[in-house]
Parts: C-alpha cells; structure tokens; sequence
C-alpha cells in the first residue's frame, strides 16, 4: 500500500495481525517453543539468516543455538507493514539479548544483537504468516554481567511452557 493512499478496516486488521505474528515469532524464541515458531511460518516458508534455510532447518538451528543461552528475550521496536490483499511487506526492528554462562572462553556475559527482520507476509486459508523472512544484524556488542539479585525476590522467567505466562493464558 502506498504511503499517500488512506486505509482500509481491512488493512489495519491485517496490520495487527501481522504485528502480533511477530510478536508471537519472538516469544516463540524466548520460551524455546517449537511448536509456536512453526506457527508462525508457512511450511514452504524460506528464512535468510546466514544462508536460505527451509522451516525445519530454521526450527532445528533454533534449537541448537538457543540452547546455547541460559536466557534469551527478544524485544520488538518500531514495526511498519504495508499491506496488498493478501500479501504484505514489513520491517520490525529488534533488539535481543543473549546470557552466556560463564565459562573457560569468559566471565557470565550478555549478547546483545540489534537489527530488523524483513518479511513477507502472506494471507491463505485465512491465516497470516510468514512466507519469508530475512534478519539484518545493524550491529551487536557483549557487556559483562554484573551480580545483582532479583528484585524483591521476584520469580524468574522459565525457557519452556512452564513459564508463567503460560498458565495465566485466557485461551489454550
């Protein structure tokens, strides 16, 4: 959709749609749920990091680097989509940070990525998805951590679906 044209109900609804699909895509990362990032995408979905991979290279890599963290959160900033019927560009920026474990290669650390996800989108059988995405890391730095307790000794998140956010759901 062209920046001057107006927009229809039907675009914003598919603008919150594709918004919250990315929403979902992040939480997916954080909670390591392999069946929330499949619904995200379509099976013949093709994802660009490093190279071109299929859903289930994406969702196997995935896997194998997140369990490399012992936190993850996945933060999403400024989200422009521009819609076509029943299919739609985007740019969603992010910033991530990554807890690495302290170990022989260094001290407890966070990695933190800040880039864009650029996507296309695609209605079919009545779903938004992702048909392909591509990330673009602008750039990323390591911060030590520093020892601080929880606040208040507020409870921690959990990686899985046992995570509180899960059980508080209003929908299963």
């Amino acid at each position: 959709m062209g920046e001057n044209m107006a927009k229809t109900i039907d675009d914003v609804i598919a603008e919150s749609e594709i918004k919250d699909l990315h929403i979902r895509f992040c939480r997916a990362n954080d909670r390591r749920d392999e069946e929330l990032m499949r619904s995200c995408f379509f099976p013949d979905a093709v994802i660009e990091l490093h190279e071109p991979l299929d859903l289930e290279a994406f969702v196997a890599l995935g896997k194998q680097i997140l369990a490399t963290f012992t936190v993850t959160w996945h933060n999403t900033g400024n989200q422009l989509v521009e819609v076509s019927g029943d299919t739609a560009w985007a740019e969603n920026y992010t910033i991530s940070s990554h807890r690495i474990a302290a170990s022989s290669e260094g001290p407890e650390r966070d990695f933190i990525a800040f880039g864009r996800y650029i996507d296309r989108a695609e209605k079919r059988g009545g779903e938004w998805r992702f048909a392909r995405r591509k990330m673009l890391l602008d750039y990323t730095r390591t911060d030590a951590v520093v020892d601080s307790p929880p606040a208040l000794g507020t409870p921690t998140g959990s990686r899985d679906r046992n995570d509180a956010s899960y059980a508080w759901r209003l929908r299963d």
